[in-house]
């Protein structure tokens, strides 16, 4: 199998690693990079686990391959706080019990964040719309869209 030297940004932060050619960017992540926080749920698109921002989208990182972001920007659950405070998407997910196994959370927290980067004043119809891609088998929907409504508030504020 061949190996290939990935160049990429995540985070913020330059990185370079050798990556397997069928890697997905999240084999390359967790495996390549040491990122756990994106989250192996179904390995094809449908749960939204793996959720991270490549180059400003939203994507499913089990479904691009390592190779497609060579030199590209990658933000992951790891890069959304400071080093001194939670963002306030994670916070708003900790006052409202939004979370309880955490499968699914980095994956909600990335989709959210891309949607508040978007639109920064979603009604709860659009939060619930850009959050379909994301399945979660423990909390209810309903935490976790306040927790972006509260977030929203918060941001705005």
């Amino acid at each position: 199998m061949a190996r290939f030297v990935l160049k990429t940004n995540i985070n913020g932060e330059e990185r370079e690693f050798l990556a397997d050619e069928r890697d997905s960017l999240l084999d390359a992540l967790r495996e390549r990079a040491g990122l756990m926080g994106a989250k192996e749920g179904c390995n094809n698109g449908n749960c939204g686990a793996c959720a991270v921002v490549l180059d400003g989208r939203l994507v499913n990182s089990c479904c691009v391959m390592a190779a497609e972001v060579d030199n590209s920007e990658i933000t992951t659950i790891e890069g959304l706080a400071e080093p001194d405070s939670l963002h306030p998407l994670q916070e708003t997910f900790l006052e409202n019990a939004a979370l309880q196994c955490g499968i699914c959370t980095p994956g909600f927290l990335m989709s959210a964040k891309a949607l508040l980067d978007s639109n920064p004043n979603p009604t709860e119809h659009e939060i619930r719309w850009w959050l379909a891609g994301n399945l979660c088998r423990c909390t209810g929907y309903d935490k976790i869209i306040r927790a972006v409504q509260d977030a929203a508030e918060r941001i705005n504020s």
